[in-house]
């Protein structure tokens, strides 16, 4: 995931103590009349309090006075990291060499909307970042109120928590205490996939740079594991995963088709609950029947769904194969691959979409 940042670029933590005044004077440059002060200050605000906790991980790892278990994980990040920029040649600069104790389960929590009848995102447009597909807020209560008052206004809205970000390399990303929860390995992941934003980022689409970054992810975190001598995910794993977006994504393709039918109101909601219900049935066959009753995504299932809560998977899966298959195109050649990302990334939208619909054929 990317991070909606409004500073100016500073590696250098020496410039931390400049930025409460500079804040002001960019926001008042950047935004040029818009309202949305409050939205654009707490972004801000959240930004200046991560690089004010920032310290090295050296410094951590040195200390004896920290939590054991802490200095351990972070060695072992360290290891992950120097792979991700010798082996699967991402950036190779301090981001994720510095720590943040943020205090919390997640560093944001993006708010995704859609109209009613839409899988369209309600998309927000920013300086730097261009258009995403979410709004993201440092307060889970921030989150809260935004969400209700899209869905006052009739949007289907769903609010998900993050537990990384990256500025792309406007600052020095560090490793939070939100991303320690899941273990050594999917740290790793994260970290992957977040300086894998850093390598490419397009401009305006959101699908692309999710759908790169995840793909980098899940090849990263093979190698990763080749590495260190261990054997593959576990095949039922990696397949559950797969037939489950499977789901997701058919389920997005229905409704989508759906959407564009002349119904009246009452009979497009009941085909859209139709189609909700649908997807928790063919769940639930697919986990009884194939999975032996494990029910990995039983919570995600059960719980309320929405247009939005569908979102986030068609734009961190939707080209995930289309990279695969480049990535096989150039003999498995990381830079060769990123070179090729890159001259999609140049294209009109519309060529980068044919592009990659071709190469996933």
């Amino acid at each position: 995931m990317i991070r909606l940042f409004l500073l100016a670029r500073s590696s250098h933590r020496s410039l931390d103590r400049y930025l409460h005044r500079l804040v002001p004077l960019l926001l008042l440059l950047l935004l040029n009349g818009c309202a949305d002060y409050r939205y654009y200050g707490q972004l801000a605000s959240g930004q200046l309090d991560l690089l004010r906790l920032r310290e090295p991980v050296t410094e951590v790892i040195n200390d004896p006075s920290r939590d054991v278990k802490l200095r351990e994980h972070l060695t072992r990040s360290q290891q992950s990291r120097a792979f991700a920029s010798q082996q699967l040649k991402l950036p190779d600069n301090r981001s994720y060499r510095v720590y943040a104790d943020i205090g919390r389960s997640y560093v944001v929590w993006n708010v995704f909307a859609t109209a009613e009848f839409s899988l369209d995102p309600d998309t927000h447009c920013f300086p730097i970042a261009g258009c995403v597909a979410y709004r993201g807020y440092y307060s889970q209560s921030g989150a809260r109120g935004a969400a209700a008052l899209q869905k006052q206004a009739g949007m289907d809205v769903y609010i998900g928590g993050v537990e990384a970000y990256s500025t792309l390399g406007w600052f020095d990303d560090p490793i939070m205490s939100s991303m320690l929860a899941w273990g050594d390995e999917r740290l790793a992941t994260l970290i992957f996939h977040e300086l894998a934003h850093q390598r490419v980022y397009v401009k305006d689409d959101t699908a692309f740079n999710e759908s790169f970054a995840t793909f980098v992810e899940q090849e990263g975190t093979r190698q990763w594991r080749a590495a260190r001598g261990l054997p593959p995910l576990p095949e039922d794993l990696v397949h559950q995963r797969d037939q489950f977006v499977a789901l997701v994504l058919d389920t997005r393709q229905r409704l989508q088709k759906l959407y564009t039918q002349s119904l009246s109101v009452d009979a497009m909601r009941a085909a859209k609950r139709a189609e909700f219900e649908r997807l928790r049935h063919d769940y639930r066959v697919l986990r009884d029947t194939q999975w032996g009753g494990v029910g990995r995504f039983d919570a995600w299932v059960n719980s309320p769904l929405n247009n939005a809560k569908l979102l986030p998977f068609g734009l961190y899966d939707r080209w995930v194969p289309a990279f695969a298959a480049l990535f096989r195109q150039v003999n498995g050649d990381w830079s060769a691959f990123y070179q090729a990302v890159e001259r999609w990334g140049q294209l009109p939208a519309d060529q980068r979409t044919q592009a990659l619909m071709a190469v996933n054929r």
